[in-house]
């Protein structure tokens, strides 16, 4: 059984909200980390976070805002998803023809 990396943030508030990590991303120097809330039915919503490094040297996780920027990081993780898919696809494949042997 697969272990699910979570992370918990805080909003405003000071309301917690735990997430799966889905993945981390790459795109144009900066690294993007996925994000669904482990509390919501529709598990079709992922957030996307920049990761940034505050003043002390600690990663800490920023609200993508910008348009352009979220399409990129979105377009990346996609293509990402579609490889791992075809990834997955082929062993599984080529596991089945070993069989027939």
């Amino acid at each position: 059984m697969d272990e699910r990396e979570t992370i918990t943030l805080y909003d405003e508030e000071g309301k917690a909200t735990e997430f799966e990590v889905l993945g981390v991303v790459s795109v144009e120097d900066n690294d993007y980390a996925i994000l669904i809330p482990m509390d919501e039915e529709d598990e079709e919503t992922a957030y996307i976070f920049r990761i940034d490094t505050d003043e002390d040297g600690e990663e800490v996780l920023t609200v993508v805002e910008d348009d352009e920027e979220f399409e990129k990081v979105k377009e990346a993780w996609e293509a990402l998803c579609e490889e791992d898919f075809e990834e997955d696809y082929d062993e599984e494949y080529l596991e089945d023809d070993d069989e027939e042997d």
